[in-house]
C-alpha cells in the first residue's frame, strides 16, 4: 500500500522510455516480486509484530485481486518497474499496494503511477499507510493528499479496509480531496447499506 518513492525524488520527473498501463493477469508473480523487494524498506521501521516474511504472500495477493484490486504498472524499457493498486469500495476509491522496485526508485515512477490512477476517477480517493513511513506520507502530500484527522482515521479504516486492529492503531489515512472529521463521518455513513465485503479477510494495505 505504501510507495517507496524516495522523498528527494522529483515529483514532476517523467521516467525515461516509460509506459504506464494496467497490469495483466499473468503478471502476478512480477507484481509480488516488486512488492516484496520494495517492502524491505519497512524492516526495522514498522512495528516488529507487523512485519512478515515475506511481506506479502502469493495467497494474500490473490485475495486482493479477488477482492477487486486492479494494478497499474509502469514499464521502463519494457521492464515492469513499479506497481500501484486501485480498488473501488462503495462510495470511494482506494490506492492500494504502491511499490517501486529498488533499482528504479528516484525516477518519478510513483508520480507517474499516481497521476495515471487519479485520472481514472472523480470520486474521493483514500490511501492508508504505516504512520512510521514518513516518506510515504510526504509522497502523497506532494500529490495533493492530506492526512485525515486522527479522530476519523479508525472509522475510515474499519469502513473501507479489512485490516487488523493492530494495523489500524499503527496506520494513517490520507484523502483527496481533504476531509474534515465531519466529512469522513458522512462519507462512512454513505458506505453503510451498500454491498458489504464478500471476499475473505486479507491483510496488508
Amino acid at each position: 500500500m505504501n510507495p517507496t518513492e524516495p522523498p528527494e525524488s522529483d515529483p514532476s520527473a517523467t521516467p525515461p522510455h516509460s509506459n504506464v498501463r494496467q497490469c495483466h493477469a499473468d503478471e502476478a508473480g512480477t507484481i509480488l516480486a516488486i512488492i516484496n523487494s520494495a517492502a524491505e524498506i519497512y524492516r526495522g521501521t514498522i512495528p516488529s509484530d507487523c512485519w512478515h516474511e515475506p511481506y506479502m504472500s502469493a495467497t494474500e495477493l490473490q485475495s486482493e485481486l479477488v477482492a477487486g484490486v486492479v494494478f497499474a504498472g509502469c514499464e521502463i524499457d519494457g521492464v515492469l518497474a513499479g506497481v500501484m493498486g486501485f480498488q473501488r469500495v462503495g462510495n470511494v476509491d482506494l490506492i492500494r499496494h504502491a511499490y517501486v522496485s529498488p533499482a528504479y526508485q528516484g525516477h518519478g515512477i510513483g508520480s507517474a503511477l499516481i497521476a495515471y490512477l487519479r485520472a481514472q476517477t472523480d470520486r474521493t480517493v483514500l490511501v492508508g499507510t504505516w504512520s512510521a513511513a514518513k516518506w510515504a506520507i510526504r509522497f502523497y502530500e506532494r500529490h495533493g493528499f492530506q492526512l485525515v484527522p486522527e479522530t476519523a482515521k479508525a472509522l475510515l479504516l474499519r469502513t473501507y479496509w479489512r485490516i487488523s486492529e493492530r494495523q489500524i492503531e499503527t496506520s494513517v489515512v490520507l484523502s483527496a480531496p481533504h476531509l474534515t472529521g465531519e466529512d469522513a463521518s458522512r462519507l462512512a455513513q454513505g458506505r453503510e447499506g451498500r454491498n458489504r465485503w464478500t471476499s475473505s479477510t486479507v491483510s496488508g494495505r
